[in-house]
């Protein structure tokens, strides 16, 4: 329990910002997991577009701070190399 006024705005603060970071997180895992689909289907070239979606919505996660950007870059990393392999 907060002690403070500024403790019980903090509360309220953390709760909204985990809901949307939550949110984020989710949209993440689902754009890679549409990716990952593309590619074991061996789609390469509806993968790269779906690529893009997924870099694009990584670097916005890292940039409001939501993961940390080299996660950000190691995910990024690891998803073309998994592109690349597609033949």
């Amino acid at each position: 329990m907060p002690n403070t006024k500024s403790a019980e705005r903090r509360v309220r603060n953390s709760a909204r910002k985990q809901l949307q970071n939550t949110s984020v997180k989710s949209r993440l895992k689902t754009l890679e997991k549409k990716f990952l689909g593309l590619v074991k289907a061996g789609q390469k070239d509806e993968a790269a577009t779906v690529l893009r979606t997924v870099a694009s919505a990584l670097d916005k996660a890292a940039k409001s701070n939501v993961m940390h950007w080299a996660t950000t870059n190691r995910k990024k990393s690891r998803l073309a190399n998994q592109l690349n392999k597609v033949k």
